[in-house]
């Protein structure tokens, strides 16, 4: 067998790492772009949580602001339990309208 000469040897050294260098900037950019849609999925997954735990404190402070003004009254008033029974109801209408409001701002965007 003959053995190649060294012009010969290097131009296929040079042109097998081209293709190398290609191949590996190709992998890169493939690798940044799913890195970015990877930072923008857990934007809007922190974002909805955020919106999530919103809702839910709107709702029990609706709740829970209902119930404590009722059960004060009845204690004032002497009144127990129509007091906390009429006002828990009017903080369960208060949280949900709150929750209302929420969905209804997030969709209109």
């Amino acid at each position: 067998m003959t053995e190649p000469d060294k012009g010969e040897e290097e131009r296929e050294l040079k042109a097998r790492l081209e293709r190398l260098s290609s191949a590996l900037d190709s992998k890169r950019s493939d690798s940044e772009g799913s890195q970015d849609k990877v930072g923008s999925d857990v934007v809007r997954t922190g974002q909805a949580m955020s919106l999530g735990f919103r809702v839910l404190a709107e709702f029990v402070s609706g709740v829970a602001v209902g119930s404590l003004i009722g059960w004060q009254l009845d204690i004032w008033m002497g009144t127990e339990p129509f007091g906390l029974i009429v006002f828990l109801f009017l903080g369960t209408i208060a949280g949900f309208w709150n929750v209302y409001r929420i969905a209804m701002r997030t969709t209109s965007r």
